[in-house]
């Protein structure tokens, strides 16, 4: 018997098999296509409905015995469906500005502070509910013909196996959900004017929808009895990945977007969350929530700079048979005269190279490089932008302290959990021992966890964390180093109030 976790991406999904013990065997990818243009940012749902199908299928052919698959996505994006499930319109994605306007009458109308209290999050215009009433008022003929608001989860759960029903972490990003109370505010869909009905029967994470209908297990080849299970969104995922289960830890997800994820063992103070737009989510272990720090560009800084600045490394990378991001470790080094590079950049890089996450959420912010000098070199400004994206984490945490955060120990998960140089700067500027994981993909990880218990395979999510969760590597912080880069940080908090006046 074998179990997968299916991630839902904003660019492509892809399913992972593992056996019934946790073993990883073998991962299908599909990509599709995102349209960005002006303030319209939107997927097709359907292409990603396509994408799901495909990844099954290439799975299946392979392994006709998976018995349980675990449904995890990206969060916000929603789409109004006809009864069958069919999308009446492209969906809007988290960073499509539409729906602004309406935020702002409905934070209005509810109070800002109330409507984060009863949904952990602070308005803001890319969650689901103002976007609903954006369609609501600009296409009406779209919205009367409504007979389902699905996410991407289960938008795909329902295809799969013909129920409606999302998961809590899920259902928490559509600023529409009571986090306490665990089901769909009344109270703010009618301040919405959205018809309550049309949203998917709410259910705790790892819950199954049900077996696979006969039509999908003749389109996929899976079994009929093949077990879909609703997981969770894919930052929840990621943090069960990780094997964190406790406020003694925390996730540090190094992917395209850095976001620190720790536990809390009741709700935090909501005070304190809203000050720093830090949403509150409901999490894998009932009573226990998880909040959200993060910047829209971690990894994506790290590539633009190779991408953009680091041509002729590349050509020379090449060469060497190594990658790009190694070559740049290197030549800093070389460059610092010492072995290890252990020595901070001296630079100051903001990383709003996307616009500012927590605690700003300033879609206005830019990105900038200070302190350049004719001396520097382009592995001195990798270098910067590593250490600008770990600024920015610190200044998250040093804003979540008052709400009760005291992890002790980080869990990194994703790409740049393979930088040995990026993981010790880590641990250096956050001052605490961080853990890199074997896994680069811990949301697949955490999918497959909690199928794997649906299932049988596992009696909880201790005992397939001890199966599927492997460390490679932990990172003790050095206490010189921590000093040397308090120094840098005291300028680095003033650059973002110094440099948003300056750009529109």
């Amino acid at each position: 018997m074998k179990i997968a976790g299916l991630d839902i991406g904003t660019t492509g999904c892809k399913l992972t098999v593992f056996s019934d013990r946790g073993k990883y065997l073998e991962q299908a990818y599909q990509a599709y296509p995102v349209t960005r243009g002006g303030s319209r940012h939107e997927v097709d749902a359907v292409n990603i409905m396509e994408g799901v199908w495909t990844v099954i299928r290439a799975m299946a052919e392979k392994y006709p015995d998976i018995m349980g698959i675990g449904v995890t996505s990206f969060g916000e994006t929603f789409v109004f469906t006809d009864k069958e499930g069919k999308p009446l319109h492209r969906a809007m994605l988290y960073t499509d500005s539409r729906g602004a306007e309406e935020c702002r009458e409905l934070a209005l109308k509810l109070g800002d502070k109330k409507i984060a209290s009863i949904t952990g999050n602070r308005p803001h215009e890319m969650y689901s509910i103002s976007k609903m009433m954006w369609m609501k008022k600009n296409r009406p003929e779209i919205y009367r013909e409504a007979s389902h608001v699905f996410l991407m989860e289960d938008f795909v759960v329902f295809h799969l196996t013909g129920k409606a029903r999302i998961d809590y972490s899920l259902a928490a990003r559509t600023m529409a959900f009571d986090i306490a109370a665990l089901e769909w505010s009344r109270e703010i869909f009618e301040a919405a004017d959205i018809d309550i009905g049309l949203m998917s029967e709410v259910v705790p994470s790892g819950t199954p929808a049900g077996r696979i209908l006969p039509e999908s297990a003749r389109m996929t080849g899976l079994s009929q009895e093949t077990k879909i299970i609703c997981v969770s969104h894919d930052q929840v995922a990621a943090a069960a990945g990780a094997g964190v289960f406790d406020s003694e830890t925390a996730v540090d997800g190094a992917g395209t977007v850095e976001c620190i994820t720790p536990v809390y063992d009741s709700i935090p103070s909501m005070d304190v969350m809203y000050q720093g737009y830090f949403s509150v989510v409901p999490y894998v272990l009932p009573g226990k929530y998880v909040c959200y720090a993060f910047s829209y560009t971690g990894g994506a800084l790290i590539q633009w700079c190779t991408d953009t600045l680091a041509k002729k490394e590349k050509e020379l990378a090449v060469r060497e048979n190594i990658s790009v991001n190694k070559y740049l470790e290197r030549e800093y080094n070389k460059n610092c005269g010492q072995e290890e590079g252990r020595k901070p950049s001296g630079l100051l890089v903001l990383p709003h190279f996307a616009g500012a996450a927590t605690p700003y959420m300033d879609t206005g912010s830019k990105g900038a490089v200070i302190g350049l000098t004719a001396a520097h070199t382009v592995s001195d400004i990798y270098r910067a932008c590593m250490e600008g994206v770990v600024y920015e984490m610190l200044l998250n945490m040093e804003r979540l302290k008052e709400s009760g955060v005291h992890f002790k120990r980080l869990h990194a998960t994703g790409g740049g959990a393979k930088s040995e140089v990026w993981m010790q700067m880590k641990a250096d500027v956050l001052n605490v021992p961080l853990t890199a994981l074997r896994t680069a993909d811990a949301g697949t990880v955490g999918s497959a966890m909690l199928t794997g218990i649906a299932a049988g395979c596992f009696e909880n999510l201790a005992d397939a964390a001890g199966h599927m969760v492997e460390e490679r590597k932990v990172y003790m912080p050095d206490r010189d180093m921590h000093e040397k880069y308090m120094e840098i940080y005291g300028r680095y908090r003033k650059v973002y109030e110094a440099v948003r006046p300056l750009v529109s």
